[in-house]
């Protein structure tokens, strides 16, 4: 008979071959979700033993994830900021990083109470917007996606969240046609040089949406689009954040800037690189 055990070390050696970094701790996860139990439960109970049905369902799981598709794509899920939303191969993966983003607008707005009005350009799965009405009770909120197939997993999100009253969304091109104004105003844009993709992890270069990636030959390619949407769009003294690559933050300031954007401001991610900048109108 073969344990819960025997399946964690198999496939942390399998994750490894494959180059995998977070081998034990995937094969943990996954053996946990094939056994409907708490990760946590394999560490203290490992002699629980899979029936024939949770190992066929294991060797499946596994022999994707050996494939490098990113954990959250196989477990259909992705805890971000108090959330776990769902995530599919048409979103980007929420990861901690963007968390900065949420924690650093949440810090600019002085009443958290207010009836804001917000605004995420690219929403994906929802996670920033949703992440910031779920901290901001009054605020209502629309999230902009070219993906109809990303924008049906955000409104799936809202409603699993308890925040679809408050939550929009709506197919489009950056800012075009839409009108209006906005007191918060969010994004994380992609902003991968077009020529760097496919050097990224298989995680990402294989299995993550293109589209939610590619920034253009520098990278900076939709901050240019974005600027004069951010200007026209942002109401007085309201605030824009946005998500940003390594060593872009300066050059998204400037573009900030030259738009007529005031105070552009720089925030650190866990590891210190700049990976937001705010400014104000």
């Amino acid at each position: 008979m073969i344990s819960a055990g025997d399946w964690l070390r198999a496939l942390t050696m399998r994750f490894q071959a494959a180059g995998i970094d977070t081998a034990r701790l995937d094969a943990r996860l996954l053996v946990a979700e094939a056994l409907a139990v708490e990760p946590g439960r394999l560490i203290s109970h490992p002699e629980i033993i899979p029936d024939p049905q949770q190992q066929t369902a294991i060797e499946g799981m596994a022999a994707r994830r050996e494939n490098r598709e990113p954990i959250s794509h196989i477990l259909g899920r992705r805890g971000f900021w108090t959330l776990d939303l769902r995530v599919t191969a048409d979103t980007l993966d929420p990861r901690p990083d963007t968390e900065t983003l949420v924690a650093g607008m949440l810090e600019r707005l002085v009443d958290h109470a207010a009836p804001l009005r917000l605004l995420d350009f690219g929403t994906g799965s929802g996670c920033i917007l949703l992440a910031l009405l779920s901290e901001l009770p009054q605020a209502s909120g629309l999230g902009i996606d070219q993906s109809a197939a990303a924008l049906a997993v955000a409104a799936e999100n809202a409603a699993n969240t308890g925040l679809a009253a408050r939550a929009s969304f709506q197919c489009g091109n950056w800012g075009q046609g839409l009108s209006g104004q906005f007191d918060v105003i969010v994004s994380n844009p992609p902003y991968i040089p077009d020529g760097e993709i496919d050097g990224l992890a298989p995680e990402v270069s294989r299995h993550e949406p293109r589209s939610a990636l590619a920034g253009g030959g520098d990278g900076l390619e939709c901050y240019r689009a974005l600027a004069p949407h951010i200007v026209r769009l942002l109401a007085p003294g309201g605030v824009v954040g946005v998500e940003v690559g390594a060593g872009q933050a300066d050059d998204v300031a400037a573009l900030f800037t030259a738009a007529g954007l005031s105070s552009p401001r720089v925030a650190p991610d866990l590891s210190g690189i700049g990976r937001c900048v705010f400014a104000t109108r």
